[in-house]
């Protein structure tokens, strides 16, 4: 049997800076598997979960070129919970599985999984070694995603809404990353808590030598 990769499972509420925290790890040497990005192409033209989505909720959740009509998916679950869980169902087995096995073949110092639902997923935590969660204070939150995505609050308040809550978020952590300030700030922070992940891979590479 391989030895199992040391890793890290990213987390963070929208507008937390998961993407830009997930790119400093990587720029020192951390493989990063990003589930949004798996997900994406599970869901592109023709993509691996195309068929059971279309069976499951019709052709006209597909768009021209094949791909989900992300739109008016996120409208249907958004306000539909059954329909919510069916989309999960196809989806997160098949993320789950494509991201770990990209996570084994990993060449990197160790793997971040970047999972923007971690917490909620009920699964992840137990196949990663250390969660760490990206947090900032909820009006920068909102503020940051008004200015990215052209939302009106209440919008972003209601997607929030959908995620677990900030403090459950940081209770489920081992490790915080507090992204309020600007990027120095941030800075000091990816690079302490790779020291530290770089010192845990060796000892967990004995252990499991042992």
């Amino acid at each position: 049997m391989s030895q199992p990769p040391f890793a890290i499972g990213l987390t963070g509420g929208i507008g937390s800076g998961k993407s830009t925290v997930a790119d400093m790890f990587a720029a020192r040497g951390a493989t990063i598997v990003d589930t949004d990005v798996i997900a994406h192409a599970m869901t592109a033209p023709h993509g691996p979960a195309m068929a059971d989505i279309v069976r499951a909720f019709g052709p006209g959740f597909a768009d021209a070129s094949g791909a989900m009509d992300r739109a008016r998916m996120r409208a249907l679950v958004f306000a539909d919970a059954g329909a919510k869980a069916r989309l999960e169902a196809i989806l997160h087995p098949r993320i789950r599985d494509a991201a770990l096995a990209a996570g084994a073949a990993a060449s990197g110092s160790y793997v971040i999984y970047a999972v923007p639902l971690l917490i909620e997923s009920g699964t992840w935590r137990a196949r990663v070694t250390r969660v760490l969660a990206v947090d900032c204070a909820e009006e920068v939150q909102i503020a940051r995603v008004m200015a990215r995505n052209n939302l009106p609050e209440a919008q972003v308040r209601a997607i929030m809404a959908t995620q677990v809550s900030r403090a459950q978020r940081l209770a489920a952590a081992d490790d915080v990353i507090v992204n309020n300030a600007g990027i120095a700030e941030l800075t000091a922070q990816v690079e302490r808590l790779h020291a530290d992940y770089l010192h845990m891979c060796r000892k967990f590479a004995g252990n499991f030598a042992d």
